[in-house]
């Protein structure tokens, strides 16, 4: 099924409940059992949510779904996604966790976002001298620079960059340090509306976010707790480290690690925004050849972080 398609049979799949309060499925034949909001739902094992009446959400295993139904391999990470009930709204918040140890945060006064910026800046320099002007990625700056909330544990960024076409592109990226990991919060927007959609999401649905009992981060446990090798840098250059990010550059993390680094980019004004803009925007860019690219450079790169 080809990738509009594929969108289309979503956008089915959602009127139909919006129309009928109940389960719907895509063309593809696909099953998404949408969960009303006006309740708590779980996020897996690790935390819950208050879920506002406005919104729809889907379980972990509905949300890869949604992944297969955008040709998109899933993470095996999920733990859930949310969605806005208005079709006027276009964003979608997916959820994660990775369990890769207790996470110090000894590094909340001392995130040098101007050294992660370069960082990043010089990998993809590096990177574009190998490929086409249309394949090319220039990090432009930051959005909101990294910061740390020490009362919510959470560690928040967004970047911003242009391809060779100059469209622009962004992200959105929050991390919820717990007792034995993270929860990955991704923002999916598009840029004309992200300011109003990252304020729903800061006001409406992380404050409603709760870490269940047990899994806390001030719980951790010294005496049995396993301590993560990553800090703070590390979470934003996605565990691999300056030096790393800067031999391997931006545009190697976007074969396949753009989604695992929770890093995902979305060009404003594309044509595919009119056919979608009554759901959400999530824009894959990648051509098939790049696909299977993706898939090496995923065996490649097993060991850093998602």
């Amino acid at each position: 099924m080809r990738w509009s398609q594929t969108i289309f049979a979503v956008l089915v799949a959602l009127s139909l409940v919006l129309c009928s309060g109940g389960n719907a499925w895509a063309s593809s034949n696909e099953q998404l059992k949408w969960i009303e909001g006006g309740r708590k739902v779980d996020l897996g094992k690790v935390a819950e949510v208050d879920l506002d009446p406005s919104l729809l959400f889907l379980d972990a295993a509905n949300t890869a779904k949604v992944s297969e139904l955008n040709h998109d391999k899933p993470s095996g990470k999920e733990i859930g996604s949310i969605f806005p009930k208005d079709e006027n709204q276009n964003w979608e918040v997916v959820f994660e966790y990775y369990e890769l140890g207790h996470i110090k945060d000894d590094e909340k006064e001392d995130i040098d976002a101007d050294a992660i910026l370069d960082s990043y800046k010089e990998g993809t320099e590096e990177s574009n001298k190998e490929k086409a002007e249309s394949d090319r990625l220039y990090v432009t700056g930051w959005d909101v620079e990294p910061f740390y909330n020490e009362a919510t544990h959470n560690l928040t960024w967004s970047m911003l960059a242009e391809d060779g076409k100059k469209e622009k592109l962004i992200n959105y990226n929050v991390r919820l340090l717990t007792r034995q990991g993270y929860i990955s919060a991704i923002l999916v927007s598009d840029p004309a509306h992200l300011d109003a959609d990252k304020k729903f999401l800061n006001e409406k649905i992380l404050p409603k976010l709760t870490v269940k009992s047990g899994e806390r981060y001030e719980e951790f446990d010294a005496s049995t707790d396993k301590i993560s090798e990553y800090g703070l840098t590390g979470l934003i250059l996605g565990g691999a480290g300056l030096a790393v990010a800067k031999k391997a550059g931006l545009l190697l993390l976007l074969a396949g690690l753009f989604k695992k680094f929770g890093i995902l980019i979305f060009a404003a004004g594309a044509g595919v925004l009119g056919v979608i803009g009554k759901f959400f925007v999530k824009l894959f860019r990648r051509k098939k050849s790049e696909a299977a690219q993706d898939e090496t450079n995923d065996r490649e790169h097993t060991e850093t972080l998602p």
